[in-house]
């Protein structure tokens, strides 16, 4: 059966290249190698290998096939294996699932029984899905995700429930197929790309795979964020680069910055400290009159969403940093809630040496509606020099943009018309 698994595999991966040439180039960065089905139940990754349950590909279709593949090849490029942090590791995984499947799914491949997919996941990043996942949740992924110890928090959906470990060599590469430069595969004992030493594979299959360290961890997500950047640009060059997959991609090449980071650069940048030509005072001597630097004060205004989708205790967070920044930048800062109405007990005006806390009387808990927070803004005697506006995006929005700039931190995966939009989960 081997030979005509390798012969299923190698199908599929020719087919990835020529039809799907982001996805197959970073399939050809992974050796795939017949695992022991004692731990390996169906496919798993390390981030440097493909592993397989002879058993499982022979299964599966040929489309199937190619769709574990990619999905395995993703869970590298997109160095899932070096973003959990300190999420815990069921939940994370089953979020890197949620948001690789649709991705292969509108590029148009089939997915296995058993591969996680809901709509309303799509287009969001592993992070954004991650809170929604339940801390009890009884989904799990397809597949092993091997690169990360498991010892602490339980075994992974399909893992078998001890650990075995590897002797001091890393997994065994045998009948690799050639890397994509041409060169022969390594013969036992040689070293490899990441600097290995390979081993023969045993009969049975290759034991399993020791987790990653923190090095090998940091090597390789520099190693596979260079692979998807070449893969992305070889596929963007033939023209075979899907939408949604192209997103993804620019999304994960551009720094990413925490948002406590991205508000205060954007709150920053409407601090008006200047240089002024003002007359200064008739008691100072001499008629010249130079530039003096002035910090004028800068006045924000805060809109927070009560419609329900946001807990006080999220509400109280934005409110601290937004407090701890105004001190920084001599901002007046105005305080208001809304649902579909704003609320009557507001608005609220805390000085820049004043702390601002969560009002005791916020009313809400109906529709969403952001009209109303705007029209006010702009019927104040002097507007805004910036409006924060915390909310999950869902409502109705202003026909038109106003006259001010809006920084909209978002909780959830919705999009805005107008303004700069920080995601907040």
């Amino acid at each position: 059966m081997s030979d005509d698994i390798e012969i299923k595999l190698a199908a599929a991966r020719t087919r990835l290249i020529l039809d799907k040439p982001f996805l197959g180039a970073l399939v050809l960065r992974l050796p795939m190698i017949k695992a022991d089905p004692e731990w390996c139940k169906t496919t798993a990754t390390d981030a440097r290998s493909f592993y397989y349950n002879e058993a499982y590909i022979k299964a599966l279709s040929l489309e199937e096939t190619q769709f574990v593949l990619a999905h395995e090849a993703l869970h590298c490029g997109l160095s899932h294996f070096a973003r959990r942090q300190h999420r815990v590791k069921p939940r994370w995984d089953v979020a890197c699932d949620y948001a690789i499947n649709p991705l292969l799914l509108n590029d148009g491949l089939k997915a296995p029984p058993g591969a996680l997919h809901l709509p309303d996941y799509e287009g969001m990043t592993a992070e954004e899905i991650y809170p929604y996942i339940d801390e009890n949740t009884e989904d799990g992924p397809m597949d092993q995700h091997l690169y990360d110890d498991t010892s602490n928090e339980g075994s992974n959906s399909g893992e078998s429930s001890g650990n075995p470990k590897q002797q001091d060599n890393p997994p065994p590469q045998g009948n690799n197929p050639p890397p994509p430069n041409g060169s022969p595969p390594p013969s036992p004992g040689e070293q490899d790309g990441d600097g290995k030493r390979q081993q023969p594979q045993p009969h049975n299959g290759a034991s399993k795979p020791e987790p990653l360290n923190q090095s090998e961890m940091e090597s390789l997500s520099v190693q596979w964020q260079q692979r998807l950047a070449g893969a992305a640009q070889q596929a963007m060059q033939a023209g075979k680069m899907g939408p949604s997959m192209a997103r993804l991609v620019d999304h994960l090449l551009q720094p990413q910055l925490p948002w406590r980071m991205l508000l205060a650069r954007y709150m920053n940048s409407v601090a008006r400290d200047d240089y002024s030509f003002s007359r200064p005072s008739s008691r100072r001597e001499g008629d010249a009159i130079l530039p003096s630097l002035h910090s004028a004060q800068t006045d924000v205004t805060v809109v927070l969403d009560t419609s329900g989708s946001i807990k006080n205790d999220e509400m109280q967070e934005f409110l601290a940093e937004v407090d701890a920044l105004k001190g920084q930048l001599n901002a007046r800062v105005t305080l208001h809630a809304c649902d579909d109405k704003l609320s009557s007990t507001g608005p609220w005006v805390y000085e820049p040496w004043e702390t601002m806390t969560l009002p005791e009387s916020l009313e809400g808990g109906g529709g969403t509606r952001f009209t109303p927070a705007f029209q006010w803004a702009e019927d104040m005697d002097q507007q805004p020099n910036i409006m924060l506006y915390f909310t999950d995006a869902e409502g109705e929005f202003p026909e038109k943009e106003p006259p001010f700039p809006v920084i909209w931190l978002v909780k959830g995966k919705s999009k805005v018309p107008w303004g700069q939009r920080i995601q907040l989960n």
